[in-house]
C-alpha cells in the first residue's frame, strides 16, 4: 500500500497594498503593534520602559550629530517590496524637502536602520537583518539591550553583510554612509 503525501501547504501572502486595505478597512487599526514581512503580519512586542529610553537617547543623539544631512525616523515604516514595511526602531534616511509625506522612505532612501532588541533579538538578527541585505540596506545596527552589546552590519549582499562586528559597551562609532559623522554610545545601555 503507498502512502498519498499530502499536497504542499501554500501560503498566501499579504501585499503592502492589501496591508493598508486591512486598515482602511478597520481590520487593523493605526495603534496596533504589527508590521508587514515578507507578507507575514507580524505582532510586535511591547516597548518596555529600557527599550523606550534607548530609542530616545539614540533620536536625541542621531538629530545632534546629523543635523540636517539625513532625516531621523522613529519607529516609522520603510518599503521595502511590494510585501515587506517592516518599522524599524530609528532609521537614517536622506533629506528629502517633502519628509516622504507622498511615500514611505524606499530602500535607496535608507542610509542606516537601528533595531533595538530586548526580547526579540533573535528575530531582529536572524529575519530583519538578512532582510534589509537582501533589500540593499547599507548598514543596520542591533542593539542587545540584554547582552549590553552592539551588532553592526556594513555592505549589504544578497546573502548578507560583507561586514559584521560585535561590540560591547559601544563608544564613539562612525556612521559608515555620512562621511565624518560619529555617535558616542557610550553610556547608552
Amino acid at each position: 500500500m503507498h502512502a498519498i503525501a499530502d499536497p504542499p501547504v501554500s501560503r498566501h501572502r499579504i501585499s503592502v497594498t492589501d496591508y493598508y486595505r486591512m486598515g482602511d478597512a478597520g481590520i487593523l487599526h493605526e495603534d496596533d503593534r504589527v508590521e508587514l514581512i515578507e507578507g507575514d503580519i507580524i505582532d510586535m512586542t511591547p516597548i518596555g520602559s529600557a527599550h523606550a529610553s534607548v530609542v530616545m537617547r539614540l533620536a536625541k543623539l542621531c538629530i545632534a550629530a546629523v543635523g540636517d544631512s539625513a532625516i531621523v525616523s522613529v519607529q516609522y515604516p520603510i518599503r521595502l517590496d511590494a510585501y515587506s514595511e517592516p518599522q524599524p526602531d530609528l532609521a537614517l534616511l536622506r533629506p528629502r524637502q517633502d519628509y516622504y509625506r507622498a511615500a514611505h522612505p524606499e530602500p535607496g532612501d535608507v542610509l542606516l536602520v537601528v533595531e533595538v532588541a530586548d526580547t526579540g533579538l533573535a528575530y531582529d538578527r536572524g529575519t530583519k537583518v538578512p532582510l534589509y541585505a537582501r533589500h540593499g540596506i547599507p548598514e543596520v545596527w542591533v542593539l542587545d539591550l540584554r547582552g549590553r552589546l552592539m551588532h553592526s552590519y556594513r555592505q549589504s549582499r544578497q546573502d548578507g553583510y560583507e561586514l559584521v562586528e560585535t561590540v560591547a559597551q559601544a563608544g564613539s562609532v562612525a556612521f559608515a554612509g555620512l562621511g565624518g559623522v560619529v555617535l558616542d554610545l557610550s553610556g547608552l545601555f
